[in-house]
């Protein structure tokens, strides 16, 4: 992919990476995802391609989609979307982002373990790093709004809800592979799921505005 426009033509390959620290529901997140874009007709490679799962540990997940996909993995330079649940997560991924591509940023910090064993150094203002990069950023408080709504697990479907505007199929397929999740077995808590995917769009749309304003 060279343009953003060209995320809507089912021959070109769309490429997102989703990042963050075990426990926060990266690897769902990405499963979602792949379900979504599975249900439109495109075919779907997706692989878990660094760190642990167990909570604390650092988590990415590769998710390709397109006509034809042959690896699951994403190629430096390459990744349309940047999905970091973790802010210094997706400081350290955004090599990986084509140019033009956006970071979507949860602002919350929680160092990992490669940061007190000496490996990585937690950056002083990662978002900041990101800019300078010349990456485009739209950050928020995803935790805030899930405390917000009673529940921090919401965070995955708000970080959705974030990139579901800049996906090549509308975004209520991909909150209808969420709220499905739960209609069968935990119908309580679909309603809540609907408005953190609702919030998580409006925050992306807000983060995008004072982007844009500079």
């Amino acid at each position: 992919m060279t343009e953003e426009p060209e995320m809507s033509n089912p021959a070109i390959i769309t490429n997102i990476l989703v990042c963050g620290i075990g426990g926060q529901g990266v690897m769902t997140a990405a499963e979602i995802l792949a379900q979504a874009a599975i249900a439109k007709g495109y075919d779907v490679k997706k692989s878990e391609v660094a760190g642990m799962a167990q909570r604390g540990g650092v988590v990415t997940s590769h998710v390709r989609f397109g006509r034809k996909v042959w690896s699951p993995v994403i190629t430096p330079g390459t990744a349309d979307i940047l999905v970091a649940f973790e802010v210094a997560e997706g400081a350290r991924w955004a090599d990986m982002l084509r140019p033009g591509g956006i970071a979507m940023v949860n602002t919350i910090r929680l160092a990992p373990p490669v940061v007190s064993s000496g490996l990585y150094k937690y950056p002083d203002d990662p978002v900041a790093q990101m800019r300078a990069a010349g990456v485009t950023v739209y950050d928020f408080d995803a935790g805030a709004i899930a405390r917000d709504l009673g529940d921090l697990k919401l965070v995955n479907t708000v970080m959705l809800g974030a990139i579901a505007d800049y996906l090549p199929f509308p975004a209520a397929d991909l909150e209808e592979q969420i709220v499905g999740r739960f209609r069968a077995r935990k119908p309580q808590m679909v309603e809540v799921n609907q408005t953190a995917f609702d919030r998580g769009r409006a925050a992306a749309a807000d983060a995008a505005r004072v982007d844009a304003a500079g």
